[in-house]
């Protein structure tokens, strides 16, 4: 017996059998074990209250493999076109973002290192104002003093 023999796993595939649009519902209820019309009326509940039902089953449909196939839908198209040289730009400019996101990232984690010294910058070296809240007693301003004239008389109305 060979024993890298995976015939009883249960692999997670797009159905042919069961099928309404693409077979994602119905590959997952089969993989988890559910009625797949849960699985639809949970994706129609979420996709009335967001959208969200609809990228998830598209993901599904994306990253699922078909039964009977070894690769999804997204794994045959990078592998079509992994020599076109649109593809080899976009993956370029994904890795240098992916890059920047990682330095931004261990950026932000070293500053919060102890034995790090945090950058001082002028902004942060000044005090917040202080601002008068509900719990400050009420200031006592001076009364109104009537409009007088040049000469110190009070004008007469």
């Amino acid at each position: 017996m060979n024993e890298n023999d995976f015939s009883g796993v249960r692999q997670l595939r797009r159905t042919k059998d069961g099928r309404i649009i693409a077979g994602v519902a119905a590959g997952l209820g089969r993989y988890v074990g559910v009625d797949p019309n849960i699985i639809r009326a949970a994706l129609a509940v979420t996709t009335l209250f967001g959208g969200l039902g609809v990228g998830i089953y598209a993901i599904g449909w994306l990253l699922l493999p078909e039964e009977g196939k070894n690769t999804s839908i997204l794994q045959d198209l990078v592998s079509r076109n992994k020599d076109n040289p649109v593809w080899l730009d976009a993956k370029a400019k994904a890795e240098q973002g992916w890059a920047k996101a990682e330095q931004s990232w261990s950026r932000s984690t070293s500053q919060r290192d102890p034995h790090y010294p945090a950058p001082q910058h002028p902004a942060h070296q000044e005090p917040a104002p202080q601002y008068p809240t509900h719990q400050d007693p009420v200031q006592q301003y001076p009364a109104p003093t009537a409009p007088r004239n040049p000469d110190g008389t009070t004008p007469q109305v």
